[in-house]
């Protein structure tokens, strides 16, 4: 008789669940982690920060200054974002802005980036020989904090406009003769406590071309800071 052929029976082998990872992973050096932004209502200015990687460079150079410039004059156009005031720092840049929500604020910022990126690429290039430049520029997502309170509007203010002084910027013999930072929209600041009662502004450096900012709309940048004393251009932010 033909044997008949028994059907194998194994046992299966338990497998390890593995934690789902949602999203990408994280970079070396990612500072701001990718949580949903908080909600954003317009009578609110937002102090934002943007880090640039290493390959740009200082950003406190001329060309840096205007690749930065061209950009601030295509976010100027936009009707529902403001940037109101900024600061060049050599790794990082400084603004404070004004958004209708967060969809708007995150679109405003978006541009703003991308056409920053092309004009500090374009400057890097400059120069050298081979294809223009075309990597990533700004190392993170950026750091937004919601200014909520008078107090934290005049902190805020000192702190993008003074921050060259937090830095020890001012002490470089070469710079002097400068009352407030040059590669900042201090210049279109009128409520500088050393010019109370004086409609007129120290005259810029020859050639200068102030970077593009507008007038804020928002009560806290406007007035309600002021209840807390104007702002030195000698301020050191965050010192005791």
């Amino acid at each position: 008789m033909r044997a008949e052929q028994l059907p194998l029976l194994v046992a299966p082998t338990p497998r390890r669940k593995r934690k789902a990872k949602m999203g990408r992973p994280k970079q070396p050096g990612a500072g701001v982690p990718h949580r949903r932004r908080p909600v954003l209502s317009s009578r609110h200015p937002v102090h934002v920060v943007l880090r640039v990687v290493g390959a740009v460079g200082s950003l406190r150079r001329r060309l840096a200054y205007h690749a930065v410039r061209a950009a601030t004059i295509v976010a100027v156009q936009r009707q529902d974002f403001r940037i109101v005031h900024l600061s060049l720092q050599r790794t990082h840049i400084h603004l404070l802005v004004e958004a209708a929500d967060r969809r708007a604020l995150s679109r405003g910022m978006q541009s703003f980036q991308i056409s920053a990126a092309k004009q500090l690429n374009r400057m890097i290039s400059k120069g050298r020989p081979g294809p223009r430049r075309r990597g990533a520029v700004f190392s993170d997502r950026y750091y937004a904090e919601v200014i909520t309170s008078p107090l934290q509007a005049r902190r805020a203010l000192s702190y993008v406009l003074n921050n060259w002084r937090k830095h020890r910027e001012d002490r470089d013999a070469r710079l002097a003769s400068w009352d407030y930072d040059w590669f900042s929209s201090g210049w279109s600041f009128p409520d500088w406590a050393e010019f109370a009662g004086d409609p007129m502004f120290h005259p810029p450096p020859a050639g200068y071309e102030p970077l593009v900012v507008r007038q804020p709309t928002t009560w806290l940048l406007r007035t309600g800071w002021k209840k807390h004393g104007l702002i030195s251009y000698c301020e050191v932010p965050s010192a005791k």
